[in-house]
């Protein structure tokens, strides 16, 4: 299986940015542009749970919604989910994303680094690796600073 990742420095908290990504209200605020909403359509967000994401119209061009199951939460910190359904998966398969919020060492402790780790199998030889998913994906966790000045 073939592997990317890539990842941010956030000015907020772990804690604040893992809230911020599993609240489907907060998330679907942060940059409309690039993720226009999302909603548990089944559990809670645990180990099981599927999640809805429907995509902005900066990123529709690529991937208009990714339906995800998630499985497995370390509470505070990362979530893993495999895209079940949506433009992604007819590229890949399986197609397996961790984010993670590792916090930043030091006093203060108001940094993290949010970092996006994809696992992938091209359904062709000629599909790319998904670059602007990883793009997009790091370009929306940056939002969250901003997003979280008026939150």
């Amino acid at each position: 299986m073939k592997m990317m990742k890539g990842e941010v420095v956030l000015n907020i908290p772990a804690e604040k940015a893992w809230e911020m990504y599993r609240n489907n209200e907060i998330i679907s605020q942060i940059n409309p542009e690039m993720l226009s909403g999302a909603e548990y359509i089944q559990g809670d967000g645990g180990p099981g749970s599927l999640r809805l994401f429907k995509l902005g119209p900066a990123v529709c061009n690529y991937v208009k919604e990714s339906m995800e199951k998630i499985e497995k939460v370390e509470m505070g910190r990362s979530v893993t989910y495999q895209v079940i359904g949506g433009d992604l998966k007819e590229m890949y398969d399986p197609y397996r994303v961790t984010f993670s919020f590792i916090p930043v060492e030091g006093k203060e402790n108001h940094k993290c680094i949010a970092e996006w780790k994809a696992e992938f199998e091209p359904l062709a030889p000629a599909t790319p690796p998904p670059e602007k998913a990883r793009d997009a994906a790091l370009g929306f966790l940056k939002s969250f600073d901003n997003f979280q000045l008026s939150y």
